[in-house]
């Protein structure tokens, strides 16, 4: 019976210093999705831009968690050894109901590890750091999307198939 050993992968809250770092994972968050739903894609990166504004008015609100992960070598706050991996989580005050007592929804959000440093823990490090943040706000419910190479650590942490039908709709 092989025995597989634990190394501590030190999760942190993100800070302003991190938002460069931030747009590349989620850029390549893209990269690595390209499918029909992300297809055709914005060609002159201006979503970029608006995602900075975006992230730095986030990392400091209440109701959302951006949790990365510092390269190897990089120590927990240092500005100059990137991320080796990011996730956010938000949450969202819905209507109550009999499958949702106290409305409180919980949205994973773009969980990436950079292929550097892939396979060593950062991502699951970084889903549980947000499961710990859901269950402190009391949130009734996580959903989030997963990739097949995602899937499965989220059913490993104890995620399962929606039994709601998921539809979308984009305005012309």
């Amino acid at each position: 019976m092989s025995q597989r050993i634990a190394t501590a992968t030190a999760v942190r809250r993100a800070a302003e210093y991190d938002l460069v770092e931030l747009l590349r994972l989620r850029a390549l968050l893209f990269d690595d999705l390209a499918g029909d739903f992300f297809n055709p894609a914005t060609d002159d990166g201006s979503w970029l831009d608006a995602l900075a504004v975006v992230l730095k008015d986030q990392l400091t609100a209440d109701d959302v968690r951006i949790l990365v992960v510092d390269a190897d070598g990089g120590r927990a706050g240092d500005q100059g050894g990137g991320l080796a991996a990011c996730g956010i989580g938000t949450i969202e005050q819905r209507l109550p109901g009999p499958h949702l007592p106290n409305g409180r929804i919980g949205q994973v959000i773009g969980v990436v590890t950079d292929p550097a440093h892939r396979r060593r823990g950062h991502s699951c490090a970084v889903m549980r750091g947000l499961l710990d943040w859901f269950q402190e706000r009391e949130v009734a419910r996580v959903d989030l999307y997963a990739s097949p190479e995602g899937e499965p650590l989220y059913r490993a942490l104890g995620f399962t198939a929606h039994p709601d039908p998921s539809l979308y709709w984009r305005p012309c």
